[in-house]
C-alpha cells in the first residue's frame, strides 16, 4: 500500500470553461456519494511546528509592518513572495512537540523601482531585521497582476486590431495568454518581459486549438507597454473548431458501448494515516511534515521512518519539493522558440493550483490541505483543497509462488 499527496496547477489565464468544470458534471456516478472528508483549514490557524507556513493572521502582520517601514512608506512594493523564514536546520531537528516553538520571522521578497527587496521580518517583534537589494541577474517570480497587466497591454496595442482583422477576426474573438517570459539577447537585458500569444476563441472553448501562428507581442511588465509586435503568419490558416471541444457535457451522445458500473474503493475502517496539528503526517512506520508552498505546491520535510525491527528511527529526508517543471519546446519559429515553461519559478505551481474535487480527483477518506498565499498588495488569499493526501494499492500482486509439496493453495503477496 502506497500513501499519495496530490496536488493540481493550472494555467489562470486560458480561458473560461476548463477541465475541472467538465470532470465535475460527469463524475461521480450517482450511486456513489461521498462521506465527510477530512480537512486542514487554514484560514485561523496556530503554528505548531517551527516549520509551519505564515498563517493569515501573521501574513496580515507583516504587511503592517512593512506599511510602516521607512524605505517603503512613499509605495508599497509589489510582493513576489512571502514566506516562514524556517530556523535553522540543526534547531530544527533539535525541537521536539511541546516544546516552545523558535522565534517566528517572514522572509517577504519585494519588488520597487525596478528593484527586488530582500526582507526579513521578527514577527513578535515587529522589526525589519534585515534588508538588501538584489544585485544579481534575473527576476522573482511573476504575479497574477504581472501576467494580467501584461495580457491587458497587448490586447490594447492597435496593432493587434490589424492582424485580427486580417484573418477575419475582431479582438473580441481572441483568448490572449502569456505562455512563458523568457530571456532572449541583450536588448532584453535589465527588463521584465513577457510574450503574449493569441488564439481564436469562435467556435470552441478550446481555444489552444486554433493559434493565430506567427504573431507574438513581447510586453514590458514594468512600462506596461508593447515594446516589440512581430506578425509573420497571416498566410497560415487558422485550424477550425469543430470537435475541439474536450469537456464532457451531460447532453452528449452517449458512446456506443454497453453501460459501465462505478469503481470504489472501500476502507471500512478508515485511513491508516492521521493528520496532527494540520501538517504533520503518520502513516505506518512514517511520519513527515506536509504544507502548501506558492512556488513550490508543497513541500515535504523532516521524512522519518521507525525501523521495522529495532524501533530505531531514522532521518530519510529534511526537505524536498519539486524544484521546478520544466518545458522547452526548442523550435527555431519566431513564435515558438522562446517557448520554455518553468512552472514553479515563473508562476508559482502553488499559486496556479485549483481545487481538488473529492470522489473526482482524490477517493473517500482523503484528507484536504488549503494553501495560504499572498496577492501583490501583500494581502491573504485561500487555494482551498490544492492538496490531497490518501492511501491506495499500488497495483496488482507483488509476486505469487507455488510449491504444490509445500502449499497446495500457494502463496500471494499484494503490491503495498
Amino acid at each position: 500500500m502506497l500513501l499519495f499527496f496530490l496536488f493540481s496547477s493550472w494555467n489562470p489565464f486560458s480561458g473560461g470553461g476548463g477541465e475541472s468544470a467538465g470532470r465535475r458534471s460527469q463524475f461521480p456516478p450517482k450511486s456513489l456519494t461521498s462521506k465527510k472528508f477530512s480537512h486542514s483549514a487554514q484560514t485561523s490557524a496556530t503554528p505548531r511546528h517551527p516549520i509551519d507556513p505564515l498563517t493569515v493572521g501573521e501574513i496580515h502582520r507583516v504587511r503592517s509592518i512593512l506599511s510602516s517601514y521607512e524605505p517603503f512608506l512613499g509605495q508599497f512594493p509589489a510582493i513576489q513572495s512571502m514566506t516562514i523564514d524556517e530556523p535553522d536546520k540543526s534547531r530544527v531537528l533539535g525541537w521536539q512537540s511541546g516544546d516552545p516553538l523558535p522565534p517566528r520571522k517572514a522572509f517577504v521578497i519585494g519588488l520597487l523601482d525596478n528593484q527586488s527587496h530582500l526582507v526579513t521580518i521578527d514577527l513578535e517583534s515587529g522589526r525589519v531585521e534585515t534588508h538588501e537589494i538584489s544585485s544579481g541577474s534575473g527576476y522573482p517570480m511573476l504575479t497574477m497582476e504581472d501576467v494580467a497587466a501584461a495580457v491587458d497591454a497587448a490586447v490594447s496595442y492597435p496593432g493587434l486590431e490589424v492582424s485580427a482583422a486580417a484573418r477575419g477576426l475582431s479582438v473580441a474573438n481572441l483568448s490572449c495568454i502569456s505562455p512563458s517570459p523568457g530571456w532572449f539577447g541583450p536588448e532584453e537585458e535589465g527588463k521584465r518581459l513577457l510574450k503574449v500569444l493569441c488564439y481564436s476563441k469562435q467556435g470552441t472553448p478550446n481555444f489552444y486549438m486554433r493559434p493565430l501562428e506567427g504573431l507574438v507581442m513581447t510586453v514590458d511588465v514594468d512600462r506596461r507597454e508593447v515594446i516589440k509586435f512581430s506578425d509573420t503568419g497571416r498566410g497560415i490558416p487558422i485550424p477550425g473548431g469543430a470537435n475541439t471541444d474536450y469537456r464532457f457535457h451531460p447532453g452528449n451522445d452517449p458512446p456506443e458501448m454497453n453501460p459501465i458500473n462505478p469503481i470504489s474503493m472501500e476502507q471500512p475502517q478508515g485511513p491508516s494515516f492521521t493528520v496532527t496539528d494540520g501538517h504533520l503526517v503518520e502513516w505506518a512506520n512514517w511520519e513527515f511534515h506536509l504544507k502548501a508552498d506558492q512556488r513550490a505546491g508543497f513541500i515535504v520535510s523532516r521524512v522519518v521512518v521507525r525501523d521495522s525491527e529495532t524501533g530505531d528511527r531514522r532521518s530519510v529526508m529534511y526537505k524536498g519539493f519539486p524544484s521546478e517543471l520544466f518545458v522547452p519546446y526548442m523550435d527555431v519559429d519566431e513564435a515558438w522558440y522562446f517557448k520554455s515553461y518553468m512552472d514553479a519559478g515563473e508562476f508559482g505551481m502553488g499559486a496556479t493550483a485549483m481545487p481538488l474535487v473529492p470522489l473526482n480527483d482524490c477517493p473517500r477518506n482523503a484528507h484536504y490541505m488549503d494553501g495560504v498565499f499572498v496577492s501583490a498588495d501583500g494581502r491573504p488569499f485561500i487555494q482551498p483543497n490544492m492538496i490531497c493526501l490518501f492511501e491506495r494499492y499500488a497495483g496488482d500482486s507483488a509476486w505469487r509462488h507455488t510449491e504444490l509439496t509445500v502449499s497446495a493453495g500457494g502463496e500471494k503477496v499484494r503490491n503495498r
